[in-house]
């Protein structure tokens, strides 16, 4: 059986990539997700798909999900949609969810990674990678700039984006939630503060990383109530914000497993 869309410069296809833009994607209220694997995160997660793109030389059984729109598309025009240029056999479009910090629902001993300055959409999905790994009850990205539905935040997180609540929002009110939620916040900081090793990083809890150029802002180190710093022995003077992240995330998930800092 033939696509039901064999050219690249289709009308739908070039909407596809056109949703590569942020002003696009927030106009529409929607997002792409590329290849089987993030999609299956995202339905397991409970997001239904509102079209699927699918090449039947990949997948010759049909479309491996079901939308209210599903369409059979030539491999050549997958290729033009997708956002690395090589498709994945299958792309989706959803329905933006909320990342306000109204309905998150952490628990009474929760794990949040807390990120200001990120500056980059590939170290935000790092961080939900981490936060997922380490069974994080959210993450937090404190700077209302950052794209959540970005290409690079949904590829880069591996599906990730799905599996951990995601917020964004000011630093203010982020800090005001987590007091209302009586959640610590331990801010790393390579200018100073107790050794991370000697750090009690039990309890409820909220890792704060700055960015790993300017690091934290004033404010944040006037709403943290412990700085701490990562032992750094060579002659760099920061970590990638993902790593510095994920150093203070398996820290903290190795004292909270032992009961002990």
């Amino acid at each position: 059986m033939a696509p039901d869309i064999t050219s690249p410069s289709n009308p739908r296809i070039k909407r596809l990539v056109e949703l590569r833009e942020r002003s696009v994607r927030d106009s529409d209220g929607v997002f792409v997700v590329e290849g089987p694997t993030a999609i299956g995160m995202a339905v397991r997660g409970g997001l239904q798909p509102l079209e699927i793109y699918f090449d039947p030389s990949t997948f010759p059984g049909g479309s491996p999900y079901q939308a209210p729109v599903v369409t059979s598309v030539s491999r050549e025009a997958l290729d033009r949609a997708s956002y690395r240029g090589r498709g994945q056999g299958v792309i989706a479009v959803f329905a933006q969810f909320d990342v306000t910090l109204d309905p998150l629902d952490v628990g009474s001993d929760p794990l949040v990674l807390l990120i200001e300055g990120i500056e980059k959409p590939g170290n935000l999905g790092a961080i939900l990678r981490t936060a997922d790994a380490v069974g994080a009850d959210a993450v937090i990205a404190v700077d209302p700039g950052i794209d959540p539905f970005n290409p690079n935040v949904i590829r880069s997180s591996i599906g990730a984006v799905f599996t951990v609540p995601l917020a964004v929002s000011e630093l203010e009110e982020a800090l005001a939630w987590l007091e209302e939620h009586r959640v610590r916040v331990v801010a790393a900081d390579p200018a100073g503060g107790v050794d991370l090793w000697d750090a009690d990083l039990t309890g409820p809890l909220a890792l704060l990383i700055g960015s790993e150029h300017s690091g934290l802002t004033a404010e944040a180190w006037m709403g943290a109530d412990l700085i701490v710093s990562i032992p750094m022995r060579g002659k760099a003077d920061s970590l990638n914000a993902s790593v510095s992240a994920a150093i203070l995330a398996y820290e903290a998930l190795r004292q909270r497993s032992v009961g002990s800092p």
